[in-house]
């Protein structure tokens, strides 16, 4: 099953080219080795309404089928992406994001301070990563397991209930 990705990083420094996104890139290359497509990647700075914007562009565009937001998710002042997140989603996901938590918990107890958030707009998966390109990896690869069946799921695919 053939998987389309956004990859959008939110970085107020990566944006104004003060330093370079190493998120993104991190995240295209993992999406890369599953056989997986990343059909648009893009960055905005750290503001609610462009991140709203981008979200509700991408989801009902059709285009993808996950879209991975990376940064933004801490507890810096401007770190809205959770917010932006879920203004343009229809149902919550929380499950990928305990998942995520509960993992990078083992990891280290900043995990803690992880404001993450998924969630569904019309067929599309929107999940929120951490900034550093080491923790947008790891928590992705917590749930790449998971991501085939859900895609399957968003789709109404006759065969995701074969996989049970």
């Amino acid at each position: 099953m053939t998987i389309r990705f956004g990859i959008l990083t939110l970085s107020d420094r990566s944006s104004r080219g003060e330093r370079p996104d190493a998120s993104g890139p991190a995240l295209a290359h993992l999406i890369e080795t599953q056989g997986w497509s990343v059909a648009r990647q893009s960055l905005l700075p750290d503001d609610e309404s462009a991140i709203r914007a981008l979200l509700a562009e991408w989801a009902d565009s059709g285009e993808m089928d996950v879209i991975l937001t990376t940064g933004g998710t801490g507890f810096a002042p401007r770190d809205v992406t959770p917010e932006a997140t879920r203004a343009v989603i229809e149902r919550e996901a929380p499950g990928l994001a305990e998942a995520m938590r509960a993992a990078s918990l083992k990891i280290t107890p900043h995990a803690m301070l992880s404001r993450v958030a998924a969630g569904i707009r019309k067929r599309t998966l929107i999940i929120n990563l951490p900034g550093s390109p080491k923790g947008a990896v790891e928590n992705l690869q917590v749930v790449l397991p998971v991501l085939p069946h859900a895609v399957q799921l968003l789709r109404e695919d006759p065969q995701s209930e074969s996989s049970h």
